[in-house]
């Protein structure tokens, strides 16, 4: 008899990125899913092309289609260009 196991794995990065958003608060993100999370509920409303660039990456990263740690550069490079990197 076959059995499925449906585990859920979060992937980590090997470094945070911390962000100040909203009220100013600093925020860990420690992956693509918490980056993701960020960019779809969270991000500011000025949006440069860097933000549909991380939101891929972090897209391929989660479906297993790309790099984790590419997806957190372009994380980076989305929070910096937004000024929210803390």
């Amino acid at each position: 008899m076959e059995k499925i196991i449906d585990v859920d794995f979060h992937l980590i990065w090997t470094s945070p990125v911390f962000l100040r958003l909203g009220e100013g608060l600093r925020e860990r993100i420690d992956g693509p899913d918490a980056a993701l999370a960020q960019l779809h509920n969270r991000w500011p409303p000025d949006s440069h092309p860097e933000y549909a660039a991380a939101k891929r990456r972090c897209v391929d990263a989660i479906t297993r289609r790309g790099s984790s740690e590419l997806a957190r550069a372009a994380f980076i490079e989305a929070a910096a260009l937004a000024k929210v990197l803390s």
